[in-house]
This record gives C-alpha cells, structure tokens and sequence, in this order.
C-alpha cells in the first residue's frame, strides 16, 4: 500500500493529538469534580485532614471582605487559647527561674490545641474570616510570650530571642500593611515547620533540656528568617504587579 501524502499524515495525527489532549483534559476535570465536594471544596482526604496537603484555593469563608463569623466551634478553641496565654504566663514568672513543669505543659497544651482547631474547621466545614484573622495572631502572641519568660529568666541567648521577637512583630506589620495594599500573607512551609521549632525552644528551657532548647531555638531561627525573605520577595513581587494609577 502506498503511503499517504505527508499532509494528510500531519493531519491526522494532529487530530489524533487534540483528541487525545481532549480526553486528558476530561479525566482531569473529572478528578477535580471527584476532589471536590457539593459546596466547592476540596473533599477531606487524611492527607488534607492533617494540614499535609494544602493545595487549592483556601476557604471562602476566610476571605478578606467575609462576615467574620465568629460562633464556631473553631474559633472557640482559639479563643480558649487566648485565654490560657496569661494564665501560663502568671505561673511561669511566678516560677522564680523559669524551670516549670506546669508552665512547660500549659504551653504545649496551648500550642498544640493551634493544630486541633484547623482539624475542626476541616472535619465540620465551619470556617470563617474571624478564626483566618486570630488564629495566626494567638500563635504568634503565645510565640513572643514563651520568648519573654525565656527573657526574663535568661534560659536561652538573647540575642537570638530578640530576633526572633523583632521577626514577630515585623511579620504584624508586614500583614497590616498587606491588608491595607489587597495583599495577604500565604503561610509558607519554611513558616509552618520553623514555628514547632521555635514553639519548641521555650518548652524545653521551662523543662530544663538545654540542648534541645538551643536546637530548637537555632532552627526555629533559620527557618523563621528564610520564610520572611520569601514573604517579603512575595509582597514586593504582588505590589509590582499591580497596576500603575
């Protein structure tokens, strides 16, 4: 048999080519619309559960411009949180040298509940824009009040706590300033493991392990300062970007 002209063989495996790129592009539609629930949302695999998979857009209810919605069972977690702050803060300065078991518990008890409440608002769907605006706020407080009983009682180098405590209160300003400029802060990986380090290193002081406090205290360091770089390069970045007035 002779072959086809050049052309037609062009043709047809264009056409072969955009139907195989049509059908690629269904099975991916089709994986998306699996992926995703009657409201919109990413359906809840363990992966996502855990905050292990974060991908896609977040929550329309934490956007900026939402009611704020604050009667959810999520935001009742941070608010107890909040509450607990000066209670360990009263019992650690109330220690005489900072070494406290029950400070040292309370504390973990107060950053580990930051994990629980993101549990609840997958498992129940009760997102809001209150719980996006104060949960990052309450770690950040608990962060800088560790940081001072560790101060206070010089159980870490304090040096390094003021720059992790001068990187805390830039990264309030740099949000205001984001909110004011339509621009908010994405929390990046390097930002969410470097803050178990640092939330690390005053428990392990109050529990008197020094070489785990030091550890944590370093890392937490180097991982803080790397994710303000790229949140810093990331505002810079969106404000380029927008349109000249």
């Amino acid at each position: 048999m002779a072959d086809a002209p050049l052309s037609d063989r062009s043709s047809g495996e264009g056409a072969r080519d955009s139907a195989l790129r049509r059908e690629r592009a269904g099975e991916s539609a089709t994986r998306g619309e699996r992926a995703r629930d009657a409201g919109g949302r990413a359906r809840l695999t363990v992966r996502r559960l855990f905050g292990f998979d974060r991908s896609g857009p977040p929550p329309p209810e934490t956007l900026a411009g939402r009611p704020l919605n604050p009667w959810t069972v999520p935001n009742l977690i941070v608010a107890l949180r909040l509450a607990g702050i000066p209670v360990f803060l009263a019992i650690a300065l109330a220690s005489g040298d900072g070494t406290t078991v029950a400070g040292a518990l309370l504390y973990w008890v107060l950053a580990i509940t930051d994990y629980l409440d993101g549990i609840v608002a997958r498992v129940t769907g009760q997102y809001s824009r209150l719980g996006a605006i104060m949960d990052p706020l309450v770690d950040r407080l608990l962060v800088v009040t560790g940081l001072a009983v560790c101060w206070h009682f010089e159980l870490l180098p304090r040096w390094a706590l003021a720059v992790l405590v001068a990187r805390e209160l830039f990264m309030l300003v740099l949000a205001r300033y984001g909110m004011r400029h339509d621009f908010e802060i994405q929390i990046n990986w390097f930002g969410r493991i470097g803050i178990w380090w640092t939330l690390g290193a005053p428990f392990w002081a109050m529990m008197d392990v020094r070489f785990l406090a030091l550890l944590g205290l370093y890392v937490g360091l180097a991982l803080t300062l790397v994710s303000t770089a790229l949140y810093v390069r990331d505002g810079v970045l969106h404000l380029r970007a927008r349109p000249s007035s």
